[in-house]
């Protein structure tokens, strides 16, 4: 036998509905936790990944307080879009420097490897591959991890808070 669902939780998400501090929504960032207003404040914090966000209402604008990267996004109604950012040269440079890190030192370790080449069937002629292929996964997950932590990359705003969580519970064990 199944129980009926409260009236109260069956918000419908096709109605438009403008922000405001009494009701709940999901949160931008991590798009598993929900926002709700801080007491005695105009701001909201997330369950989940316990951001913190200032509003603007009148321009339906949320504004993450407690990031060094100012991100913004407008509610539409039933959910939210990314406010541009102003800051597009940082974010240029950000991208070439990730591709900067990447590229350069896999094109060193490989010209490396071209100047000095391993004796063709040799017992370690397939390392200089081996080290040109490391060299660029290494570099590569490095930048992806900091472009994640940049731009508060929702799934891995999930990982992250899930990852905290089992190692408390695992530090409590012992």
């Amino acid at each position: 036998m199944t129980q009926p669902i409260p009236k109260q939780s069956l918000t419908p998400l096709t109605e438009n509905r403008r922000l405001n501090l009494h009701d709940v929504y999901i949160c931008p960032v991590c798009r598993y936790g929900e926002l709700s207003v801080l007491t005695l404040t105009e701001s909201f914090a997330c369950n989940f990944c316990r951001h913190i966000f200032t509003t603007n209402l009148n321009d339906q604008l949320l504004i993450m307080a407690d990031s060094s990267q100012p991100m913004a996004w407008r509610w539409t109604g039933r959910n939210w879009k990314i406010a541009h950012q102003k800051d597009s040269e940082l974010t240029a440079v950000l991208w070439l420097l990730g591709a900067a890190l990447v590229i350069f030192p896999t094109l060193i370790v490989g010209l490396s490897a071209y100047i000095f080449p391993a004796e063709e069937g040799s017992y370690g002629a397939w390392l200089p591959k081996f080290w040109i292929g490391l060299t660029f996964v290494c570099h590569l997950s490095f930048v992806v991890w900091l472009l994640a932590e940049n731009y508060q990359l929702p799934y891995y705003m999930v990982l992250k808070v899930k990852l905290r969580e089992f190692l408390s519970r695992r530090e409590e064990r012992t």
